[in-house]
């Protein structure tokens, strides 16, 4: 990257590319194209299964996934392995789901960890009531080896991380990890105050420990647009109440 390069722009360059190489090589998976997603890709299982090794995943209690496809196998895991599941739902728009796995049918554990399941067996919980959340898992289009990474370029796990993050269910502490393929590891990204670094990378071939990265203290209201709030309802209800305490 250049000095006065537009932020925006190279990471929207970046997306494009790792979209368009997963798919040049094979390794995409449905749903098709990828391109606008987090990728869905071959390994995520793999990467699941490592990340479920970590000691940070076996401490915890209460394990924050976002609902895209890649991170199923990451939600199911967490399930069968008796944790409380907290999904966003889709954009935010409905808020939170609260899945407890000693309430769903083991043979329904499956689905549950699918979007339309989490729905049915989960139910909808105001951050406010959230348990404290002991580890977050999110997804990536593209991240560095140093924790710094992109999404799909809407900016959903920053506002889910800020939303936490005001109601005190997450802190510094907290750790972030993201499940990838190896393509999706990229040398170099432009960081920007609401972004949300990582604090370990599991791909399909190996884990990847990150340096301590400064997170966002909440919501940069001042940095979100109308669309936005107009969208998620729960913001509305939030920048009402803490839109004077909202880091500048």
């Amino acid at each position: 990257m250049t000095a006065g390069s537009d932020p925006t722009a190279v990471k929207a360059a970046v997306r494009e590319r790792v979209w368009r190489v997963l798919e040049e090589k094979g390794v995409a998976r449905f749903p098709l194209p990828v391109r606008g997603r987090i990728p869905n890709f071959e390994g995520a299982e793999k990467a699941a299964s490592r990340l479920s090794s970590s000691s940070e995943y076996v401490r915890a209690r209460v394990v924050k996934v976002n609902p895209d496809s890649p991170q199923r196998p990451v939600r199911l895991r967490a399930l069968l392995d008796g944790k409380i599941l907290i999904m966003p739902t889709p954009r935010i728009r409905s808020g939170f789901l609260l899945l407890d796995p000693g309430k769903v049918p083991r043979k329904y554990l499956k689905e549950a960890a699918t979007i339309s399941g989490a729905f049915r067996f989960g139910r909808p919980v105001h951050p406010r009531e959230l348990p404290t959340v002991d580890l977050i898992v999110i997804g990536s289009v593209a991240v560095t080896p140093s924790g710094w990474r992109v999404g799909k370029g809407e900016g959903y796990a920053e506002l889910e991380y800020g939303i936490l993050r005001t109601y005190g269910k997450v802190d510094d502490s907290t750790p972030i990890f993201t499940t990838v393929h190896e393509l999706q590891l990229v040398d170099e990204l432009p960081r920007e105050p609401f972004d949300v670094p990582v604090d370990a990378i599991f791909t399909n071939e190996r884990d990847i420990r990150c340096p301590p990265n400064p997170k966002p203290a909440g919501i940069y209201w001042d940095l979100l647009d109308e669309e936005k709030l107009r969208e998620i309802p729960l913001l509305q209800e939030m920048r009402s109440v803490f839109y004077r305490r909202a880091p500048l």
